[in-house]
């Protein structure tokens, strides 16, 4: 019973985990690269 529990528990957490980090917008997005000087700046 506690093996069953905690592997659930477990399981649960990294899901809710998971599925918090997949609705965070500024992971859909990349900023742009900025010239840091060097050939061609």
């Amino acid at each position: 019973m506690i093996d069953n529990f905690s592997l659930g528990l477990t399981h649960g957490l990294m899901l809710l985990a998971a599925f918090m980090l997949m609705r965070r917008r500024d992971l859909d997005h990349e900023p742009p690269a900025t010239p840091k000087g060097g050939i061609g700046a």
